[in-house]
């Protein structure tokens, strides 16, 4: 079954961070089978706080997208992310 990463971003705190992030982040897909649903496009809130972006990742499985989200490549570029923003971010099955 397909698994789905989303992130959204709830808060930019330091945009010199988020921009190397930015920078970067397309590396840590090299060697994964991702395809991008939805990148950071226009927002219609329907219910709850509204966010200021939003990423949608298909991977083929639960597995794989682990694999993607706790590689040592990931980590070293999230680490940007993580000093630049407050986002939630969570993987969920498909079907």
């Amino acid at each position: 079954m397909p698994a789905y990463v989303v992130f959204m971003r709830d808060e930019t705190v330091n945009p010199v961070e988020l921009e190397a992030y930015s920078a970067k982040v397309d590396a840590s897909f090299e060697g994964h089978d991702v395809k991008f649903l939805a990148d950071y496009g226009n927002i219609e809130t329907l219910e709850g706080d509204e966010i200021e972006g939003a990423v949608i990742l298909e991977f083929p499985n639960m597995d794989a997208a682990r694999a993607w989200y706790r590689s040592s490549e990931y980590q070293a570029t999230a680490q940007h992310r993580f000093r630049g923003s407050r986002y939630r971010g969570f993987i969920v099955e498909g079907e």
